[in-house]
């Protein structure tokens, strides 16, 4: 294979009834790195919305739990991503988002939202940081992919396209960005979950990386001080840095999924999708026999 195959194939498909098939090429093939360091970005952003922080910092699972979380979060979507919307697993992942999220009154507005930087942020990132930016046909199967999962999760009023992604992620943001206690809580929560990735002594060089790349929205809405530009220019040049070095490998031809990311630390002998998550009324309502489990490589 040659690098640019992955594309070739993905310009051949049919981002409206291929969708599925293009974002996985995407996702696990060309931008494995990159799109979960967008989602991860995309989930951040979404403290800075008063109303979903505010939540977030009540429930507690972000700052008592927070490694949990994210490794319960990634792995419900990802059961998605590698197994589809028709299969048990898929099912079953969409089935416990549902259930946890019926839990809290959470808005239409703020989950088509939350829907709406999934789509945009890892977009965003790999056009700033990708080894390639993304093809038109990439854009169009990832908003349909994405508005497949928000009907599955009952959201109203779903864009249709990228452009209209975008369109109301910006106008949400503009209007809704603002301070709250428990985003800033669960904003200080995440940074430090990522800094215990590292070694203890680069702990506070990974916060400080955190912040560099945040905008200034972001850096306004918890109040964090604005970075020195130098350090914004150090940690940028380096992620372009990465880019390049990256178009000059060899095309994956394996698949690689988030539940193989080093990231995810709380199942290393497996797990059940049907378990993952958080059951705040008590109690498992998902029956177990014959559910999908799967184990990381």
């Amino acid at each position: 294979m040659k690098r640019y195959d992955w594309l070739k194939e993905i310009r051949r498909l049919d981002p409206e009834r291929d969708f599925l098939r293009i974002y996985r090429i995407t996702a696990t093939l060309e931008f494995p790195w990159d799109v979960t360091r967008g989602l991860e970005l995309a989930l951040y952003r979404t403290y800075a919305v008063p109303s979903i922080g505010r939540l977030l910092g009540e429930t507690g699972e972000f700052t008592g739990r927070p490694q949990k979380r994210y490794d319960d979060t990634a792995l419900l979507l990802d059961a998605v991503v590698e197994h589809g919307f028709d299969s048990v697993t898929g099912r079953s992942a969409i089935r416990r988002i549902n259930q946890m999220h019926r839990s809290y009154d959470i808005s239409n507005d703020d989950m088509r939202y939350v829907l709406c930087t999934f789509v945009v942020i890892p977009g965003r990132w790999l056009d700033a940081y990708g080894w390639r930016r993304l093809s038109d046909h990439e854009r169009r199967a990832m908003a349909v992919y994405y508005a497949t999962l928000g009907r599955h999760m009952g959201i109203q009023d779903i864009p249709r396209t990228y452009a209209e992604f975008e369109q109301c992620l910006d106008a949400y943001e503009a209007a809704h960005f603002g301070w709250s206690e428990g985003g800033r809580r669960v904003s200080d929560a995440t940074l430090d979950l990522m800094a215990s990735w590292y070694p203890r002594p680069l702990a506070p060089v990974v916060r400080g990386a955190g912040k560099a790349l945040l905008g200034e929205s972001l850096l306004r809405a918890f109040h964090y001080e604005r970075p020195h530009p130098a350090a914004r220019a150090v940690i940028q040049g380096a992620l372009r840095a990465r880019a390049k070095a990256v178009r000059l490998l060899p095309p994956r031809r394996t698949p690689h999924y988030a539940r193989q990311n080093p990231e995810i630390k709380g199942y290393r002998t497996g797990y059940n999708v049907a378990e993952l998550g958080t059951f705040p009324r008590g109690g498992c309502p998902v029956p177990h026999r014959g559910t999908a489990s799967d184990t990381p490589e």
